[in-house]
């Protein structure tokens, strides 16, 4: 068995590189830019007023002013004013050739048809966005690396842009191993469980912005398998096989790995969940033999499988490593890192019930690992505790 450390380090020594890809903006959020946008234009590519109100030339506030034509958003013909002249204008609209400032209707009033400016605080180019103000034509509109938000996506879209070049998240196989599963929804016959692994790994796949998923389902056969794991080699990055990794006669996993060529570069961590881990390589693709039981399934995909698919994306870890204070004492055997479902709230960590590696309810209530390593025999109430905080 190898420690928590050295199977980290293995996995992140055989990424591969990341590829990109361009893909229209409708397709694009949650993925992370893969080069820099250069704008292709000015925007606004004119002078732009920012509220409803009049356009007119700064050196002329203090005068009646003639009430000259109109500017509306989208209007295409140029007007121009001039000395002693204002024009009618609303939010988005160019300024007329001549105007350099805008006062908001709230501001004037209209005397025998002229314009009287009420706005002692009127400044020169007050209300107008100047053109180029948002971004100017060849300038880095957004860098590599950057996560594309509803925010990032509507940008893009304002500047003229209908396509992106991201980073490819990995196309995920899971392949669930286990005559004893069964469907949910369904009724259970004797010496059967519900299925769960694949819920929760693909919830947290699609989480991290994996768009592309394939389950398929092995019964505890190596003939079978084998097949099944060939199949997904074809079409997938990362396969994850879920169960089957273990001892038992019934554990085929590394026996099909094998036979697939895949390249075993460990198999056991000492650490508490999930010590059967095996991960391998064929050729670029990643192969993850996850532990069928739930608990340990998930916490294996939060401590090694998370971290390679956001790399592999080009995204940055979102589980967050920090310190807080143990509000129980809990005591361990050395030899084992122990990764104990808690909850962490105000500074204060709480390891929860059930920490079982079959059992997801207290799972469900945690947001983070609290993390004993392995030469620890423990913490105690008021310790100070690593521990990770989770994507919840």
């Amino acid at each position: 068995m190898i420690s928590v450390t050295e199977a980290k380090q293995i996995i992140l020594n055989h990424l591969p590189e990341r590829k990109t890809v361009m893909l229209p903006l409708s397709e694009a959020a949650g993925l992370v830019t893969s080069s820099e946008v250069i704008a292709g234009t000015d925007i606004p590519g004119f002078p732009q007023s920012s509220m409803d109100g009049y356009a007119l030339k700064f050196e002329d506030k203090n005068l009646p002013l003639e009430i000259s034509g109109e500017m509306a958003a989208g209007t295409t013909a140029a007007l121009e004013i001039k000395n002693g002249q204002a024009s009618r204008i609303f939010t988005g609209a160019p300024l007329p050739e001549g105007a350099d400032t805008v006062v908001m209707q709230e501001k004037i009033t209209v005397e025998n048809h002229r314009l009287i400016i009420k706005d002692e605080n009127l400044s020169l180019g007050l209300n107008v966005r100047p053109k180029g103000s948002e971004v100017k034509q060849g300038a880095v509109a957004m860098a590599e690396g950057t996560v594309l938000s509803p925010a990032a996506i509507g940008f893009l879209a304002g500047i003229g842009k209908d396509q992106v070049e991201v980073y490819c998240p990995p196309v995920v196989a899971v392949i669930l191993t286990g005559n004893e599963l069964q469907d949910p929804g369904k009724e259970l016959a004797f010496g059967q469980v519900y299925e769960a692994n694949s819920y929760q790994l693909k919830a947290a796949l699609e989480k991290t912005g994996v768009k592309e998923i394939h389950i398929f389902r092995a019964e505890d056969n190596p003939e079978i398998l084998q097949q099944i794991l060939e199949q997904a080699l074809g079409t997938s990055d990362m396969i994850l096989l879920n169960g089957g990794v273990s001892v038992g006669d019934y554990d085929f996993v590394t026996q099909a790995a094998k036979y697939c060529g895949i390249e075993e570069k460990f198999h056991k961590i000492r650490q508490k969940p999930g010590k059967p881990l095996f991960f391998g390589i064929k050729g670029e693709k990643l192969v993850f033999g996850l532990p069928g039981n739930p608990s340990s399934s998930l916490t294996c995909f939060y401590e090694y499988v998370l971290p390679a698919v956001e790399q592999l994306s080009g995204l940055r870890n979102s589980i967050r490593k920090i310190n807080a204070t143990a509000t129980h004492d809990y005591t361990k055997p050395v030899g084992l890192t122990h990764f104990l479902k808690a909850f962490y709230e105000e500074g204060k960590v709480t390891p929860l019930h059930a920490q079982e590696s079959y059992r997801l309810h207290s799972f469900a209530q945690a947001n983070c690992f609290l993390v004993l390593p392995e030469e620890s025999t423990g913490c105690k109430e008021g310790d100070a505790v690593e521990i990770h905080l989770l994507p919840v």
